[in-house]
């Protein structure tokens, strides 16, 4: 989250909230103000006559935020809470004022804010996990660091969100449809590119480098098409309640981990208990004694393509949810991470992106506590190296023999 002065905050942007900090018509300097929504973060302080002023990217809803303990002692915010939603009119400037009054404020202690936050880390993870062993299952079986598993997150929202809103179809029937086209849309992309580029022999690097490709390809193809604006699925954003204690989820916050744990205990069972599980475990130790001992390696690789791309739609989904939004490069930004817990939790292996994927969700979410929010990624891929510099091979991973 960026911090400066109140005019150099977002001043490259068309729309722009501003306001002004009084208390008994004297301006209050120094209190903090930040802006956040549909994927945006940003922070700045009233400067000495108590204005101030923060850009945004889109003419969307925003949250905007007064930090109460940035205000001199006895002074509280009176009326309509220290959060409060605003939008845009016609115009492309919305000032948002806060009133103020005595009072002694509530604070929420250390603790219950790190409970909270470690709760969101746990959803953002198990979502996380979804992705992230979709790469590491086609890594494992073909070799391939996939880069477009980012806009096949990107798909499955997308996908959601034309069930749902374009043919009108229900909620839940939209969003199962767009799993299984998730599914689908894998397929294609491994019978109309992995599979003719694996026949022809073509090295892993170039294949890594046309995934690489194929992402920009696909971002830009999604831009086209539905544009650069933040869109919304049904019940996105829906208000969060009490659970016990600090904790407060909102509904599809629950509903979230629920099938996110759901899924991946299946995928689970499927690779230890099922043939083609066994098979797909098999290629990923070793593909030529997996042939050579009857497995269909260019099948179980094919149903492998599918299952990482209904698990990064189901993603993307959820990602839609927690965000909330959809937009056209939303699987891009979370990328690195997937790749980040991949890597952490050792290449390869699908439970160890489950491991790495929980860690860098948690991570994530508990370090905003100590560092601004549009930087908390870094603190995910400190805790990344600090791991490989002790254990190179990641958490679950084996270490290579060389020789």
């Amino acid at each position: 989250m960026s911090s400066a002065h109140a005019d150099e905050v977002g001043a490259e942007y068309e729309y722009a909230f501003s306001g002004n900090v009084q208390y008994q018509d004297k301006p209050v300097e120094g209190v903090k103000i930040s802006v956040s929504g549909n994927g945006y973060d940003a922070e700045t302080v009233t400067d000495a006559e108590g204005k101030w002023k923060i850009g945004v990217p889109e003419k969307e809803k925003y949250t905007i935020t007064m930090d109460e303990s940035t205000l001199p002692d006895g002074v509280i915010v009176a009326e309509g809470g220290s959060s409060v939603e605003a939008e845009f009119g016609l115009s492309g400037k919305k000032s948002v004022n806060f009133f103020l009054g005595q009072g002694e404020r509530v604070v929420v202690s250390f603790s219950d804010q790190l409970i909270a936050r470690f709760f969101d880390g746990i959803n953002f993870g198990l979502m996380l996990a979804l992705a992230a062993i979709g790469v590491s299952l086609v890594f494992g079986t073909t070799g391939l660091s996939n880069f477009a598993q980012a806009e096949m997150v990107t798909f499955g929202a997308l996908a959601g969100l034309f069930f749902s809103t374009v043919l009108q179809l229900p909620i839940l029937l939209a969003l199962l449809l767009a799993v299984v086209a998730s599914g689908a849309f894998g397929w294609s992309l491994d019978a109309g590119i992995w599979k003719p580029l694996r026949k022809k022999g073509i090295g892993l690097v170039q294949m890594m480098i046309v995934s690489i490709g194929l992402s920009l390809a696909l971002r830009y193809v999604f831009l086209f098409f539905v544009g650069g604006s933040t869109l919304q699925l049904e019940g996105a954003g829906d208000a969060k309640f009490q659970i016990f204690g600090p904790i407060s989820l909102a509904m599809s916050d629950i509903i979230s981990m629920v099938i996110s744990i759901v899924v991946l205990a299946g995928v689970g069972f499927w690779l230890l208990r099922t043939r083609i599980g066994k098979a797909t475990r098999a290629i990923s130790d070793n593909a030529s004694l997996a042939s050579s001992s009857g497995i269909d390696v260019d099948g179980v690789i094919r149903i492998v393509w599918i299952l990482s791309g209904a698990l990064a739609g189901l993603a993307g989904i959820l990602w839609a949810y927690f965000r909330p939004g959809i937009k056209w490069d939303m699987g891009g930004q979370i990328l690195l991470l997937i790749f980040a817990a991949v890597t952490l939790g050792g290449l390869g292996t699908a439970f160890g992106a489950l491991v790495g994927s929980i860690i860098i969700g948690v991570m994530v979410e508990v370090s905003s506590l100590f560092i601004p929010a549009d930087i908390k990624y870094i603190g995910a891929l400190l805790v990344l190296i600090l791991v490989l510099l002790v254990r190179p091979q990641g958490i679950l991973g084996r270490k290579e023999r060389i020789g």
